[in-house]
């Protein structure tokens, strides 16, 4: 399964309506606004995840915060999200970095 995949379950399990946002456009992908790979909302929410492997956190932290982007969507009160998965003792683990 992949990080998108486990962040899909993540956030469906937590009661969000959610749906991958990255689309590939010439054999790239692309995110949405530039950094968010999955639109999440519910009652008074809307989240953006970026999704990553729990080695990959930190880079996907740099990405985020020095992107053009992220003031006017912070702006819009869309809440922004790290989700790093990683696997310690047989069991994937989330870490949430929560960048809003």
């Amino acid at each position: 399964m992949s990080p998108t995949a486990r962040s899909l379950k993540k956030l469906r399990d937590e009661g969000y309506l959610a749906n991958v946002v990255e689309r590939r456009y010439g054999g790239r992908l692309h995110d949405l606004y530039g950094f968010i790979d999955i639109l999440a909302i519910k009652k008074g929410e809307v989240l953006g995840v970026q999704t990553t492997s729990g080695s990959n956190v930190s880079a996907r932290v740099n990405k985020i915060t020095d992107h053009e982007n992220v003031g006017i969507v912070r702006e819009a009160d869309i809440g922004i999200h790290v989700h790093g998965w990683r696997k310690a003792k047989g069991k994937w683990i989330c870490r949430t970095v929560d960048l809003s």
